[in-house]
């Protein structure tokens, strides 16, 4: 009975090879349980890409079995439910309002709450509440390049890494593009210090004490030579840079907002459903 079963899912699933494209993306019925069809194109989502054909069988005929049996169940389910089934379809359908006034809720705060927080909000809450932006890491902002050990040049890279020209930067990047392994440009963005040093194969015993003295950074192994340009630094255990946190207050002052903002707004809709008669009050 299994190998007959197999044998239809084959000749189903694999008798569109001839069709047309557009035929096949239309995703033709596979198998039907009364009112509920499984189609080829739904079949075809959940198996992965790059099995062998005889795998992807294997797979279709599991596939499409479960989704009987899921189907089969269901119904047995709703059929036997006696009493239960007018609290679970009252349940469904009370799911299924709060999902919409969740959505549509979170719409209304994104596209009007956010975009009143301002540049000066964010920095008024930063600045008013520094507590709560205390670095657990060490932040840097500069350049990291790593090239193999025999590139051209490496004399040229030295002068040019440690300085924040405009002209030395375009020639590293330049040369970067043509001789690094790694070149990793962030000037403009704060990145954890541990991290860039996972790529370094030197450790460090104090992190914070190297960078309280220390620039720059030159390592060499046998096969390539690391360098490192610190054009910044954001100490652990001090305030956190605002440009740092600023997506984090942008979503703290979001989360305050959308509390009054939602209020109001029931408010308001409850107000004019009523004056408009949208909401009526019966009385005898």
């Amino acid at each position: 009975m299994r190998q007959s079963h197999l044998f239809i899912l084959c000749v189903i699933l694999f008798s569109a090879c001839g069709k047309s494209g557009v035929d096949q993306a239309s995703g033709d019925v596979v198998v039907r349980v009364k009112d509920r069809t499984f189609t080829r194109g739904e079949i075809d989502g959940l198996i992965p890409k790059g099995i062998s054909s005889a795998d992807s069988l294997i797979r279709a005929e599991a596939i499409v079995k479960k989704w009987a049996i899921d189907v089969l169940t269901d119904d047995a389910a709703y059929q036997n439910m006696g009493d239960d089934k007018a609290e679970i379809d009252r349940l469904v359908n009370e799911y299924r309002r709060s999902l919409m006034r969740y959505r549509y809720q979170e719409r209304i705060i994104r596209d009007k709450v956010s975009a009143t927080i301002s540049d000066y909000d964010q920095v008024k809450y930063y600045e008013e509440n520094k507590p709560q932006f205390i670095l657990s890491e060490n932040l840097i902002k500069g350049l990291f390049i790593k090239v193999p050990a025999g590139a051209p040049g490496l004399e040229n890279v030295r002068k040019w890494y440690v300085s924040d020209s405009e002209e030395s930067l375009e020639k590293i990047e330049k040369y970067g593009i043509r001789n690094a392994i790694i070149y990793d440009y962030f000037y403009d963005h704060w990145v954890n210090f541990d991290e860039v040093m996972a790529k370094i194969p030197q450790r460090l015993s104090n992190p914070t004490r190297f960078l309280m003295t220390n620039h720059h950074l030159e390592v060499s192994d046998s096969t390539h030579v690391y360098f490192l340009n610190i054009s910044d630094k954001s100490l652990i255990s001090g305030v956190a840079p605002f440009d740092y946190v600023k997506s984090r207050i942008h979503e703290i002052l979001v989360n305050k907002r959308k509390i009054e903002y939602l209020r109001v707004f029931g408010e308001n809709l409850y107000r004019d459903a009523v004056k408009n008669g949208t909401v009526k009050f019966i009385t005898e």
